[in-house]
């Protein structure tokens, strides 16, 4: 018994003494330096590969390219600390005029093994990561320059892309489709049992979900993040355990412009998702301008989920402001309805959320060129049937008749300006993302 206290005592030490502090400086940095403020590391995928569990990873301002083999990309495969924003001396932190931009380029796209910009995957087994604490703060996601645009379709006057392309369609001035992936993702079959805070980032220009957690055990926390501009859900946390295990606190973050699946607006669009066996707290948000909804809790059964959403204020999201399942229906409501939904399945709290009193917070921080474009969308659908005989059979018959559908849209998930996006920190006080300090 001695003999292995001893042994655990030796190995916590270790463990303790492995934790600490990696710096890296795109400017000043090299790989073969020990990762000190004084000798940092050049890369960020770099640090990643050096860094034990809990140790943090101070980042410098740059634009942060991915390793070779997985261009645009970072994975992360222990649980660590990321925290950007810093001058390249490490002297000042100020992450809006320090950034740390994770903004690849079209023509380095690879996936390999990575569904997202950064991708977290932990052990799969026994020996998972336990009780650990990590934090990405600070840190600027863009994947406007990654993405593939048309030159001419969907682009309203005085824009600089068309529309978003989904693959296997590119510009021709693109070498790569556009991404099309996450930018923070957990694969579902992580099994790692901790805390995750997710502070003070920005997510723009995302052509999937901005934040995809399948978290395994404990808490998630999203605070003064800017959400703008993504494609089909801006955060979204799902319980990778067979019991409910993970709660949820999504705090003061602004979402705008999530946009639908595809080009025809049929269907996604959220701005926030609440899946099953979450215990979620949805709180001083700002989330307007979505596609479809604000806030959706129509995924999994209400029967497994606690959920409080108070205090948000939501405008001008296009179908519903909330759509949840109040079984067998599927509910879609604006904010002024919501004392409708008290008593839903899995609604525990929902209280002083509000429609936007003051719409001149945003002057000057949205971008009124792309809001206008927004507002006045068009969507029109063409269809045209087959001439000749099999249609005529089929007519005779009862079958339904074959033809073709031409959809067109304005404009779809185009290219926000990055620093617009940025103007949205500190816009209304008290609600949404703040200034960062």
């Amino acid at each position: 018994m001695k003999k292995l206290m001893a042994t655990m005592t030796i190995a916590l030490c270790a463990a303790a003494v492995q934790a600490g502090d990696i710096y890296v400086s795109l400017a000043t940095g090299k790989n073969k330096n020990a990762g000190t403020k004084e000798a940092p590391l050049k890369n960020l995928w770099k640090a990643l590969e050096k860094a034990d569990t809990g140790d943090v990873i101070h980042v410098a301002e740059g634009v942060y390219p991915g390793k070779a083999t997985l261009k645009g990309t970072f994975r992360m495969e222990k649980p660590v600390s990321i925290i950007g924003g810093y001058s390249k001396d490490f002297a000042s932190r100020d992450p809006l005029k320090f950034r740390t931009l994770l903004q690849a380029k079209n023509d380095s796209y690879v996936r390999g093994n990575c569904q997202g910009v950064l991708h977290l995957e932990f052990d799969k087994t026994m020996n998972a990561p336990k009780g650990f604490k990590m934090k990405i703060d600070g840190l600027i996601f863009d994947e406007g320059q990654a993405n593939s645009y048309h030159a001419v379709k969907g682009k309203p006057e005085g824009f600089d892309t068309g529309m978003w392309l989904e693959g296997p369609a590119k510009n021709l001035a693109d070498k790569q489709v556009s991404p099309n992936r996450y930018m923070i993702y957990s694969a579902t079959a992580s099994r790692g049992e901790g805390d995750i805070e997710i502070k003070n980032c920005a997510f723009v220009n995302g052509g999937n979900w901005a934040v995809n957690l399948n978290w395994y055990k404990g808490k998630v926390e999203i605070e003064n993040c800017v959400f703008c501009n993504n494609r089909m859900i801006g955060a979204s946390v799902a319980c990778a355990n067979a019991q409910p295990s993970v709660k949820w606190e999504f705090k003061k973050n602004t979402v705008l412009y999530t946009w639908s699946r595809l080009n025809d607006l049929a269907d996604m669009g959220f701005g926030v998702r609440v899946n099953e066996k979450i215990e979620a707290d949805i709180k001083d948000n700002i989330i307007g301008l979505n596609v479809l909804t604000g806030f959706d809790n129509t995924k999994g059964s209400g029967k497994t989920k606690k959920i409080k959403l108070d205090g948000n204020v939501f405008f001008l999201n296009r179908e519903s402001d909330v759509q949840m399942t109040a079984s067998p229906n599927v509910v879609k409501v604006k904010v002024a309805e919501f004392e409708d939904l008290e008593g839903t399945d899995g609604i525990e709290s929902i209280e002083d959320n509000t429609d936007l009193k003051d719409p001149s917070v945003f002057k000057g921080r949205l971008n009124a060129q792309y809001l206008n474009a927004f507002l006045t969308m068009k969507y029109s659908e063409k269809t045209k049937l087959d001439e000749g005989q099999c249609n005529g059979l089929r007519s005779m018959l009862g079958l339904p008749l074959q033809g073709t559908i031409t959809t067109k849209c304005d404009m779809f998930c185009n290219r926000y300006p990055l620093e617009d996006a940025l103007k949205l920190f500190g816009a209304m006080d008290g609600k949404g993302a703040q200034t960062i300090k």
